[in-house]
């Protein structure tokens, strides 16, 4: 009897476990679609990057913010040729001239088959070479690749100033 209770106790709390996650997951992926649409109502031109990248990642809600020491962290939506295929989690170190805190949304394009394998298997560490293109009305027009990898930002809220070097890393979980 006590082990039949024990069993029902384990299974209780995995099942509301998962509950919670599926349920942040869900939301995960609303914030998502949302942060997409207003990529786009910045920049329609960025549509091309959504319809011919290999694969994109979107964090609709990343948090930063430091005092010479700095973070940020999100969690963001993974797309597979269109596909919504998993989940990416994304934080950043920093060391340097830093103060304050922003929220902004990022949206990371891989190019092709190679740069999206490097992601999902925890490949992919950017640095100074990649820098983030600030979403706005042409932004796009003259965006490049960089290894692969071509980021865009867009500003939430907050205020950070900051010369700092560190950089973002990935982790990529199936659905």
């Amino acid at each position: 009897m006590k082990k039949l209770k024990i069993t029902f106790l384990f299974l209780f709390v995995t099942g509301f476990v998962f509950a919670q996650s599926d349920k942040k997951d869900k939301q995960i992926l609303e914030d998502a679609l949302e942060a997409k649409s207003e990529f786009l109502e910045d920049d329609p031109g960025m549509e091309q990057f959504f319809n011919s990248s290999f694969g994109y990642i979107i964090l609709p809600n990343v948090g930063k913010g430091g005092l010479g020491v700095g973070g940020a962290a999100g969690n963001g939506v993974a797309y597979e040729q269109g596909k919504h295929i998993g989940y990416a989690r994304m934080t950043q170190v920093t060391i340097g001239f830093q103060a304050g805190g922003q929220a902004y949304s990022e949206v990371v394009f891989f190019e092709d088959q190679e740069a999206w394998e490097r992601f999902k298997n925890g490949k992919i560490e950017m640095a100074a070479q990649v820098s983030a293109v600030a979403a706005a009305a042409g932004a796009s027009a003259n965006a490049k690749y960089v290894d692969g990898v071509m980021v865009f930002t867009r500003t939430k809220g907050g205020l950070m100033y900051e010369a700092s070097v560190g950089g973002q890393q990935f982790k990529f979980r199936d659905n």
